[in-house]
């Protein structure tokens, strides 16, 4: 047990999938996962292990923001043997070029947050994805007929942030959506590669920032189905 995890060894899979709502980690447990049994409830912070088509799978929320995530993501690493980490969220589109229920599969992260900085001796990390993960993800949400948008996202500090500048600086760049947790776990896993860590952020367009366009309920609901099915046969495809 650590802090925040109350998992005795070995009830947490090698491969798990991070939202940040506690409650959607329930909702991914009940709905798509087989023989489901809870593993965490400290803080509320809901995680569970079960089966998906006979490959053993863990989800937990993780909360928001880089600080929270950051947390989990870590004991889950130095104190559970996780390898293979997934972020299945939403994000606010920054680019024209993508749509309100659009998939994106981040490459890269970048970040107003010091947490990179931070563990990179002051220096600029490059925050990016396992690339294996990455390209099975691709594949997959291909095979569904998604459609996936490929890029860099923008992983923010501040939900309601005072720049109002910031949107054209990012879309000027290239950034496709703002998020808040991607970064910080491109870095952790990147800090404990050594171990065999890897890591992938996939997130569902639920919301336009430019446009105002934002996702119904029963959009959101079927959406967000198809995010958890392509990170689902992500880690099947891992065996």
């Amino acid at each position: 047990m650590t802090p925040h995890i109350e998992a005795k060894q070995g009830e947490i899979a090698e491969s798990i999938l991070l939202p940040g709502d506690p409650l959607r980690a329930k909702f991914i447990a009940d709905t798509f996962l087989t023989n489901v049994r809870q593993i965490n409830g400290v803080r509320n912070m809901l995680g569970y292990t079960g089966e998906y088509e006979g490959t053993e799978v863990s989800v937990m929320g993780t909360g928001m923001g880089i600080p929270s995530m950051s947390i989990y993501v870590t004991e889950l690493v130095k104190f559970y043997g996780v390898k293979n980490l997934i972020r299945v969220g939403s994000c606010g589109a920054v680019s024209e070029s993508v749509k309100v229920r659009d998939l994106i599969v981040a490459i890269g992260a970048g970040t107003d947050s010091g947490v990179n900085r931070a563990r990179f001796s002051g220096m600029d990390f490059s925050a990016t994805a396992d690339y294996e993960l990455l390209n099975k993800a691709v594949n997959i949400a291909s095979e569904l007929g998604l459609e996936p948008k490929v890029g860099n996202i923008f992983s923010a500090d501040l939900f309601y942030h005072p720049d109002e500048g910031m949107l054209d600086v990012l879309d000027s760049m290239g950034t496709l959506a703002i998020e808040m947790e991607a970064a910080g776990l491109y870095g952790i896993a990147a800090e404990y590669h050594q171990l065999g860590v890897k890591a992938l952020a996939i997130c569902t367009v639920s919301d336009h920032i430019r446009s105002g366009e934002s996702l119904a309920p029963s959009e959101r609901e079927s959406s967000f189905g198809e995010m958890m099915k392509v990170a689902l046969r992500t880690i099947v495809d891992l065996k």
